[in-house]
């Protein structure tokens, strides 16, 4: 074990964190919408370090043979080496995958969009939403950076117009039809501790963590378990309720359209 993380070990034995933090304490964050003027939508969210680039596109498109009468949501995530050197060129990793997986689950599980009303024409037309996460800073938790950036974007969200089969960006005929801010809270696991937020340092000490989404009424929507070390049940008892009370805290920063 390196001197840094049996520092870490020493202090989160005494409810410390590397950074003074208390073991539920969020990093300072800011949320900034409308920052791409292209975009349907758009979101820059800087949590301590990290800061995360979102933007929303649309466009028409065949809904799913299973759900042919509901708009189509894609999210992808790059990670590009101008956020961290260890991430690389090319196609996306499994890290850049979990990233989108994690987001995607949080919005489609709370359903925060009402997808029903992206119906053009049923079973041939439906608008397509394309949720597109781009790291500029890697500081440490990404997930949650993401998912509030993600979220915050498509709460800014105009529709572009529609007419004689070709989609009018220069037009914006209203807002997307949002229902839910789902807010993702992620914690670590520290030398059997949970800590929110963890940065880059604590990152890389940790043996797992777990990642909460709520919706606006508290309830829980998703969780996602990461690393190879166990959680107790009291671990994510303790993790669930520090995200509903949180993840208020957060949702308040989020504009409305």
């Amino acid at each position: 074990m390196n001197i840094q993380k049996q520092y870490m070990f020493d202090l989160i034995a005494k409810n410390l964190r590397i950074d003074g933090r208390a073991v539920d304490e969020f990093r300072p964050i800011t949320i900034e919408t409308n920052v791409i003027s292209q975009a349907e939508g758009s979101a820059l969210v800087t949590l301590g370090g990290t800061k995360v680039l979102t933007g929303v596109k649309m466009e028409v498109g065949e809904p799913f043979p299973d759900k042919p009468n509901e708009g189509v949501l894609i999210v992808n995530a790059e990670l590009s080496p101008i956020a961290a050197p260890t991430f690389e060129l090319g196609p996306p990793d499994e890290e850049a995958i979990e990233l989108a997986r994690i987001v995607d689950r949080g919005i489609r599980e709370s359903k925060a969009i009402d997808t029903e009303k992206l119906c053009i024409e049923e079973g041939k037309k439906v608008w397509i939403i394309y949720v597109d996460i781009q790291p500029l800073n890697h500081d440490g938790n990404l997930i949650d950076a993401s998912g509030i950036s993600a979220i915050a974007a498509l709460w800014t969200t105009k529709m572009p117009g529609y007419d004689n089969e070709k989609v009018i960006y220069e037009q914006k005929v209203g807002n997307l039809p949002m229902r839910e801010k789902p807010i993702p809270m992620t914690f670590g696991c520290l030398n059997g501790k949970l800590i929110l937020d963890p940065n880059i340092i604590e990152e890389n000490a940790i043996s797992s963590r777990i990642t909460v989404t709520t919706k606006d009424n508290g309830n829980i929507c998703a969780l996602q378990k990461g690393g190879v070390g166990e959680l107790t049940m009291e671990m994510i008892e303790e993790a669930m309720r520090i995200s509903i009370e949180k993840g208020r805290e957060i949702r308040k920063l989020i504009k409305t359209q």
